[in-house]
């Protein structure tokens, strides 16, 4: 959905790392960060081998318009527990962010970090 954006973080390392917690997710000047979808906790710690991904989604928009303080923003920075941070790339001219916005925590699974 336009409304969803689906992130991939991959382990390039030669070990196996854990995804600990949900990604933090600041979109443009945001003065804060998104809230967790708490029913999305995993029952275990996501780990990944050598070369596997984790994924989270984030729900950007009310898909019903019902959202406020809508902009759009090219700009995503996300903090990861450790303290490092990465900063995405979003397609064309950014993504639609309003007070809907949401993530879930690290899923071992595409599917589950977007149903």
């Amino acid at each position: 959905p336009l409304n969803h954006l689906l992130l991939t973080v991959t382990n390039t390392g030669s070990g196996r790392c854990d995804l600990l917690g949900y990604p933090v997710a600041r979109f443009g000047e945001a003065q804060s960060v998104p809230p967790v979808v708490e029913e999305t906790h995993p029952q275990t710690v996501v780990t990944l081998g050598p070369g596997e991904s984790g994924y989270a989604g984030v729900l950007l928009s009310a898909a019903d318009g019902s959202g406020q303080h809508g902009y759009t923003t090219a700009s995503l920075v996300v903090g990861f527990t450790d303290g490092t941070t990465s900063r995405p790339r979003l397609a064309g001219k950014g993504v639609y962010v309003d007070s809907s916005l949401r993530v879930t925590y690290w899923q071992g699974s595409m599917d589950d970090a977007l149903n």
